[in-house]
């Protein structure tokens, strides 16, 4: 009986290793493709953090000195259309505080330039291209590494192998043969190679939640996990318009570079203007302009920093909105959109946070965290965040560095099993995360293509890379 049970321990034993070995080379090979991305990532998301919280996301902190009263936002417009001649008004975006500048969006000849207008003294302060600031440069390496469409799949394989990442650290770092305690706090006694895996594995673990959400909730701005999977199920429908006539162009439209309509809003109609309907807005007989607009939109709730975009084209409206996506709010239950008809001032639609579907309010939410607009509460954890991630890409190429053979010109990737023990499971794993993030499951059927069709045949070349 004893040398029964002795046996069977020494199987488990080297089941256990087979599978600690298999999870460790793949844990390496998806770091070898994560970690470049995953420090860009972090790097920009921590520029993006201080300038939005510092001078604005739109560069409209700017002071000015507060006066009984502003002047009337037509007198405004007029004086930031002398700053761009030949323009065309296209955003009215107001303080966030008596103390700061209004801006105008200004469509002229050259492109479209935001104007900063002083609203007590209506004197332009300074003017600047759209877009053109620090935060956009992060914010175009952040979205998709200013490839386009081939940086956005790039971005989304790296997030979607991200999970795989995270899913095998937690296998390697799960606590055997010693206490949970002491897997969570790491041993700074240690030295060399040990110091390193213990401050890797420990950081590790402690934003493994945090991680998964990053990297989920980046995948909704991806353009096939998020465009063509996850918005599709929380669209906002139009029907909610209670007959309101509809044009042709969604939300959408509305946005010009970086996503600033709510994520739920963005595939629905607009309404129309010209129609006998709607609710109560600006008085009847009262003449619709962008101050009888901005007085509505003020009494209606908005208060603080709010957007109104200028109506487009015989039946566009006019369309006030607040959300946290766009900064101008720190808190987003309290996004709202409304919808008012250019030629009667009635409100065609009032879109509330309450409105989203639970798919929607989840983005609401989660891209608000994501981005840290929360507050400077959210600025610090996300900082705090940020650094933990680029700790771990750079521990992660330390580990392989101090690990690899002396004067090796090789990856020195840990061996792979030659028996894999549960493939089964390993493959079922992999098609549920191939199901889920579809580009992640096209790079596992990548790579082991790549493996049996070249690697295997071409033994040089398997050396180097293994």
């Amino acid at each position: 009986m004893t040398s029964i049970d002795a046996s069977h321990d020494i199987t488990r034993g080297d089941t256990a290793r087979r599978l600690y070995r298999a999870a460790w080379r793949w844990h390496f090979y998806a770091g070898l493709f994560v970690i470049p991305f995953f420090l860009v990532l972090a790097v920009t998301g921590l520029m993006m953090l201080w300038i939005a919280h510092i001078d604005g996301r739109d560069g409209e902190r700017i002071p000015v000195e507060p006066q009984s009263s502003p002047a009337s936002l037509t007198l405004q417009a007029a004086v930031a259309l002398t700053a761009v001649p030949g323009g065309e008004p296209r955003l009215y975006i107001a303080p966030r505080a008596p103390d700061q500048a209004a801006l105008f969006r200004i469509d002229g000849p050259d492109g479209p330039v935001m104007v900063a207008v002083d609203p007590f003294k209506a004197q332009v302060i300074d003017s600047f291209p759209r877009r053109s600031g620090w935060y956009d440069w992060a914010d175009s390496i952040h979205s998709d590494l200013r490839l386009g469409v081939v940086g956005d799949r790039m971005l989304e394989v790296s997030a979607s192998l991200g999970i795989m990442l995270l899913v095998s650290g937690l296998f390697l770092w799960w606590p055997r043969g010693t206490s949970l305690r002491a897997a969570l706090v790491p041993d700074l006694r240690a030295r060399g190679r040990a110091l390193w895996r213990s401050l890797h594995m420990s950081i590790g673990v402690w934003i493994s939640v945090g991680l998964l959400f990053f990297l989920v909730s980046g995948l909704s701005w991806a353009g096939i996990w998020g465009g063509q999977m996850m918005q599709a199920w929380s669209t906002f429908p139009a029907a909610k318009w209670d007959e309101v006539p509809l044009s042709d162009v969604t939300h959408a439209s509305l946005n010009d570079g970086p996503k600033e309509v709510p994520w739920a809003l963005e595939q629905t109609l607009m309404p129309a203007s010209g129609g006998p309907v709607g609710q109560a807005g600006i008085p009847a007989g009262e003449p619709v302009t962008i101050d009888s607009v901005d007085a509505l939109a003020r009494s209606i709730g908005f208060e603080g920093r709010y957007q109104l975009a200028l109506p487009r084209g015989e039946t566009g409206v006019w369309t006030i909105s607040r959300d946290s996506m766009s900064t101008d709010s720190l808190d987003p239950t309290s996004d709202r959109t409304v919808h008012v008809d250019r030629y009667s001032g009635r409100i065609l639609a009032d879109v509330r946070f309450e409105d989203y579907s639970l798919a929607g309010k989840a983005m609401a939410v989660g891209i608000a965290l994501h981005m840290g607009t929360l507050g400077l509460w959210s600025v610090l954890a996300n900082t705090v965040f940020c650094l933990a991630v680029i700790f771990l890409c750079l521990s992660g190429a330390v580990l392989w560095w101090k690990r690899r053979p002396s004067g090796a010109w090789r990856l020195s990737a840990p061996p792979m099993p030659r028996e894999m023990p549960f493939w089964k499971g390993a493959v079922v794993a992999g098609l549920v995360i191939g199901v889920a993030f579809p580009l992640a499951g096209l790079t596992f059927a990548a790579v082991l293509l790549v493996d049996w069709l070249i690697l295997s045949r071409l033994p040089a070349l398997r050396r180097v890379l293994t």
